[in-house]
């Protein structure tokens, strides 16, 4: 006979508790027992609770190897008036046979119905590490259970591949928002749409009648960061700000040599540069940046109400006077080739010029930053990472329990959005410039570029040679995240790799590297995506750039995406008339017909505002109330990794003291550890 204290811990979410049955068997060594029931008088399993149950073996098992779950319906009829749910969030089993002999076994998963889980105990290890041959088949059949579960499909050609779910309603629990995540998501958008409604905007299709008119729509929901954009949206200075730390902040590089199809001359320039100086003396002196939407060139235009809408490829010349001086727009083309009907347009041309020519460059930010740098890079590659994490680590793999955290409800937000925004006649193709087609074709052409070094900031910002720009705080505080991240990662990594060959001997972390190259980035040699990592310096770099992709990058694309649209002449979704073909004709009634009409202006800034801000349930980047590590060594990790973003978050909070628009994306606390919205 053999005695045994099981306890268990039930969610506190929502619907967490069960009037199910529950009953346990300790597989050993030596053999597994019969199931035990885990039962006493009154009800077990409530939300929230921590409940210890006495179990008795008919035999010794030898050493505990796992723990068998067992979930079923109960026998006798419930008490009048209540229904038995179907689910249980268990967070873990502890066992208990001696002074100081206990072993605990993380759960942290939803159990559906009826049926068996099975689980290690919590110690992290590697494939190498598990020797009895039961362990080993338990990863096995845990994988194939989550490959049958978890399928790749193709759901536009040359996009990286995706789950083949259709709608959020047919996801597993355990990758679904939770109920009060879900419900505040849905009022949100009931109460945007209704405000919108009663304004009468929201089924206007004709035009803006001014910008006075869109200041009504700019009260919708407003933030301070909102208001600075509407005070300062014409001025030079704020629209090259916010090549840095703006919604895009991932384009601005310095210019070298001026692009042979952009022409710019020291004549046209000369008012803004000074005198004694000239563009061959600019470049030399590495202060001039130049912005390229040539990616846009040729891509098919959306009809919106029945109208073509129509899109341009900008070039911007920017220019760094000095260290404390602003970033300025020196010059904007907004076609790729030169010509008579193509002018280059200069902050010395008339007002409305000189604005209409840079909205067009806010609205080429629009689409490459909609399509590409949060759709694409923020959403599409985060799934690619997600599904490969839960089809090719097993729960008790180091690399699963440091990475579940940061794919929480990636799955979730991600079929959501291919149900309600870019799928055919939704907010995409009723409400953008490109629509559903253009973001296709934007995202085939960058896939062809797109590179393992573009993904990793440190490496992006040499490329862009823009280490040494002043005032660029997503770089700033971008770095410190990274860094932060990386040391983590390095500490965990030494924990559970003592060498390079143990990296390339986890067929587990090889098999998830090189499912990523295949279904991600679709076996394309040429993005310098890894297909296998051969050293630990490889695997800790490589983890570092999942980890900072799914939360600190997504969440500095993502969260001020709202601030930047709700005054919509700062981010135009389309344009309804055609580029300039020359000077000299801009009219504020021609910059009005322009712009996005009523209905898409509201599509679009709802849709923002829903992108832009997490409807509760939030897990900042570093918290981990999930303990999937068990062991002290990663524990102490977690705790210094914490300390860290403090810290790097005091840091940013000093710095924002003194900034009139102060850059807050990047600060941890706001950062989501996933994409989770």
């Amino acid at each position: 006979m053999a005695k045994f204290r099981v306890r268990v811990s039930t969610g506190e979410a929502c619907g967490a508790g069960t009037w199910d049955k529950v009953s346990v068997s300790i597989v050993g060594t030596q053999g597994e027992s019969p199931l035990v029931p885990l039962d006493r008088l009154g009800k077990e399993f409530t939300a929230g609770a921590e409940e210890d149950f006495e179990v008795t073996l008919p035999q010794d098992v030898g050493a505990v190897l796992m723990l068998r779950v067992h979930k079923a319906p109960p026998e006798l009829p419930l008490p009048l008036g209540s229904r038995p749910p179907d689910a249980w969030f268990c967070r873990w089993f502890q066992l208990e046979w001696g002074p100081g002999a206990t072993l605990h076994f993380p759960c942290y998963q939803w159990l559906e119905g009826a049926g068996d889980l099975v689980l290690q105990e919590g110690a992290a290890k590697v494939s190498s590490e598990d020797h009895h041959p039961k362990l080993q088949l338990q990863r096995h059949e845990e994988l194939k259970a989550r490959k049958e579960m978890y399928s790749w499909k193709t759901y536009m050609e040359g996009w990286p591949h995706c789950l083949d779910q259709v709608t959020v309603k047919d996801l597993d629990l355990n990758i679904k928002y939770s109920e009060v995540k879900n419900a505040r998501f849905y009022l949100k958008v009931y109460s945007a749409f209704t405000e919108l409604k009663i304004k009468g905007f929201l089924n206007r299709t004709g035009l803006w009648r001014s910008l006075r008119e869109m200041k009504r729509m700019f009260h919708f929901h407003k933030t301070p960061a909102a208001e600075y954009v509407f005070e300062h949206w014409q001025e030079d200075a704020f629209f090259a700000s916010q090549f840095l730390n703006g919604l895009n902040p991932v384009l601005i590089r310095r210019c070298h040599s001026l692009p042979k199809n952009f022409p710019v001359t020291d004549e046209m320039v000369a008012p803004v540069l000074g005198p004694g100086t000239s563009l061959q003396a600019e470049l030399e002196k590495g202060s001039l940046f130049l912005v390229d939407h040539g990616i846009l060139s040729g891509v098919q235009t959306n009809v919106i109400n029945g109208k073509p809408q129509f899109s341009a490829a900008p070039m911007t010349l920017l220019y760094q006077s000095s260290e404390a001086g602003p970033l300025l727009p020196l010059a904007i083309q907004l076609k790729q080739t030169p010509g008579p009907d193509n002018p280059i347009f200069l902050p010395s041309d008339d007002k409305w010029d000189w604005l209409l020519a840079k909205t067009w460059v806010r609205n080429a930010e629009f689409s490459v930053h909609e399509a590409l740098t949060h759709l694409l890079h923020a959403h599409l590659l985060p799934e690619v990472f997600t599904l490969a994490t839960l089809r090719q680590l097993p729960r008790c793999h180091p690399l699963f329990k440091l990475l579940i955290p940061h794919i929480r409800y990636t799955l979730h937000i991600n079929t959501l959005a291919r149900e309600l925004l870019i799928a055919p006649g939704k907010v995409v193709d009723r409400s953008t410039g490109l629509g559903t087609g253009g973001f296709s074709e934007l995202i085939k052409r960058n896939m062809e570029q797109l590179n393992y070094s573009a993904l990793c900031l440190p490496d992006d910002i040499q490329a862009r040679d823009v280490g040494d720009i002043p005032g660029y705080y997503y770089r700033n505080d971008g770095m410190q995240i990274w860094g932060a991240i990386k040391s983590f990662v390095s500490e965990i990594v030494s924990i559970y790799y003592p060498s390079d060959v143990s990296v390339q001997e986890d067929d587990e972390l090889q098999a998830w590297v090189k499912e990523i190259f295949s279904e991600g980035f679709l076996s394309r040699e040429s993005s310098g995506m890894p297909s296998l990592l051969d050293t630990r310096e490889a695997l800790v770099q490589y983890v570092t750039m999942v980890i900072f992709t799914c939360s600190a990058k997504h969440t500095a694309v993502s969260a001020g995406q709202f601030d930047s649209c709700v005054w919509m002449p700062n981010l135009p979704p389309t344009m309804q008339l055609p580029p300039p073909t020359s000077k000299g004709q801009a009219r504020p009634e021609g910059f009005i017909a322009t712009l996005p009409p009523v209905n898409a202006t509201c599509d679009i800034i709802i849709a923002l505002w829903m992108l832009s801000k997490e409807p509760g349930d939030r897990r900042p980047l570093g918290h981990y109330p999930d303990e999937h590590f068990t062991e002290d060594a990663p524990r102490r990790s977690i705790a210094a990794f914490q300390r860290r973003l403090v810290q790097i978050s005091r840091e940013i909070e000093e710095r924002n003291r003194s900034l009139a628009l102060p850059y807050i994306y990047m600060d941890p606390p706001l950062i989501e550890n996933s994409v989770s919205i």
